[in-house]
């Protein structure tokens, strides 16, 4: 049987670019030797290339720099490592938790991937968990497909295998199991005098709210009292309200200089039915509500997110801050914000990559030419691969636009090791060998690898053999040592040829 070979497609959805490559892909059984030589391939938009196996390192690239090796093994060190090394040291923590909480509104990109190796990865160094909670917030954007498909994604990328033990601590969890205890804070801060339900529109929501320059309104119904705040909002429980009618908002403060604190929404109409829940609820909270909240029921240490999220800092601060007085919540984690990662000529928008997908540009979530984590698993990437591409990249605060060049070259290093060689022809030419025994075949043996010892390859050899059409030409430029007519080259692993004759076509084709 042939040996299996690791392909890897690469550049999909990239600029036209030319890069080096080596003549090593996949091979079926039979395939003979060629001659091999490095080759110029150039790429397309809607094309793809072997990845070589071999090759230099990429040309520079914007990286991140705050990442440091770390001497004692596990993940490079990092602000957000040295941070959790001081509470660790100071006594602040005696354990580490984490979590990773995507929404399932769609599959997971090469973004979500720098989340994930964070998130685990941290854990693992400091012998702490992370926990895997989906934020089902939304029922109208959710759908399980989605939630299948990242729980595959996370599987293959930290354990890297989607069949055995999870990675995650226990079970997977849900926003949608708090929503009794978000209704319950949502009522706490109503009787606090801290919510009010709001009866604007959402154009008038908007109006109210200011601008960068501008300070806010405050809403004519925001000084109702807490009796009939209250049950307005148990009106909203119950269905009485229609969609947009009304919604629960936080009373802080509409002249704040962070939009984020103008009296944000924290609870809203959606009358749809929930993946978890069912029709059990027509009212829903806000992310920004639910997101701190859940945190602090898993007890979590580090909510590390990306900075755009650092602007609600203060209001999941302030969140937590009010609850504090009420047995709904025992801990107050932190929020710490790292940059995302942008990949050069890539979109990683799920809005707009949800438009490719629906619009039927693609084949799917999946297809290779996607940047999602399913998509360039297809392309042949590892789980390895993105690992020490997260890792090269680094962690900080700096924004960043890292060229594919730096994933390409993740790749080739992790496969060279581990990739057995084989030989393709892509654009052949037939050779008939004139002196050789018509029904004899030899069988030659080759290295599987050319550095390990992965074992033999054997290699068939007969009177007919393959070679590719750049090893040959009739009217060789100087410095062209392959094949030629009256012209001698030796065939990898087998034997010295000679062109004693050149056969076309009608159209003058060899």
């Amino acid at each position: 049987a042939a040996p299996k070979v690791q392909v890897c497609f690469v550049n999909a959805f990239q600029r036209s670019t030319t890069f080096p490559t080596l003549k090593t892909a996949a091979s079926s059984c039979g395939v003979l030797p060629t001659i091999s030589r490095p080759k110029q391939l150039r790429l397309f938009e809607n094309g793809g290339r072997f990845m070589a196996m071999k090759g230099a390192s990429p040309p520079s690239a914007d990286v991140e720099g705050a990442a440091k090796t770390n001497p004692e093994g596990g993940s490079r060190t990092h602000f957000i490592s040295n941070m959790i090394q001081r509470d660790v040291d100071s006594g602040k923590h005696s354990s580490v938790v984490t979590r990773f909480p995507p929404e399932p509104n769609g599959y997971l990109h090469i973004g979500h991937a720098k989340s994930i190796c964070l998130n685990f990865g941290v854990a693992r160094d400091f012998a702490g968990v992370t926990n895997m909670r989906f934020d089902d917030t939304n029922p109208v954007k959710e759908d399980q497909e989605y939630v299948d498909s990242i729980l595959e994604d996370v599987r293959w990328l930290v354990a890297g295998d989607t069949s055995g033990t999870d990675p995650w601590n226990g079970n997977v969890r849900h926003a949608s199991d708090y929503f009794d205890v978000f209704y319950a804070a949502a009522e706490h801060l109503i009787k606090k005098g801290k919510a009010y339900v709001e009866s604007l529109s959402a154009d008038e929501m908007k109006e109210y709210r200011g601008s960068l320059k501008t300070p806010g309104k405050e809403s004519p119904y925001r000084n109702r009292s807490v009796e009939e705040n209250l049950e307005m909002f148990r009106k909203m429980k119950a269905g009485d309200y229609e969609e947009g009618e009304c919604c629960l908002r936080a009373k802080i403060d509409m002249a704040s200089p962070n939009l984020n604190m103008r009296d944000p929404a924290l609870y809203r109409i959606r009358k749809a039915t929930h993946v978890m829940t069912g029709d059990k609820w027509c009212i829903y909270p806000m992310y920004d509500f639910a997101h701190c909240i859940s945190d602090a029921l898993e007890e979590i240490t580090h909510s590390l997110c990306t900075l755009e999220f650092e602007d609600h800092r203060p209001l999941y601060d302030w969140v937590l801050d009010e609850l504090e007085d009420s047995d709904l919540i025992t801990c107050h984690p932190r929020q710490t914000e790292f940059s995302r990662l942008n990949l050069q000529y890539t979109v990683l928008s799920k809005r707009k990559l949800i438009q490719l997908v629906e619009g039927k540009h693609v084949n799917g979530w999946s297809d290779p030419r996607m940047p999602t984590i399913s998509g360039i698993r297809r392309r042949g990437y590892t789980p390895a691969a993105l690992k020490l591409f997260c890792e090269r990249i680094g962690i900080s605060k700096a924004d960043n636009n890292i060229d594919m060049s730096v994933l390409e070259d993740c790749a080739r290093t992790t496969l060279e090791d581990e990739a057995v060689r084989a030989f393709a022809v892509l654009n052949p030419i037939k050779v008939t060998i004139t002196n050789w025994p018509e029904d004899k075949v030899e069988m030659f043996e080759a290295d599987v690898h050319p550095k390990r010892d992965m074992g033999k390859r054997e290699i068939p050899f007969s009177g007919s053999v393959y070679i590719d059409a750049d090893d040959f030409s009739e009217n060789p430029p100087k410095g062209f040592f392959r094949l030629t007519p009256g012209g001698s080259v030796r065939l990898k692993f087998a034997y010295v040829i000679t062109c004693d004759e050149v056969i076309k076509d009608a159209s003058g084709k060899v």
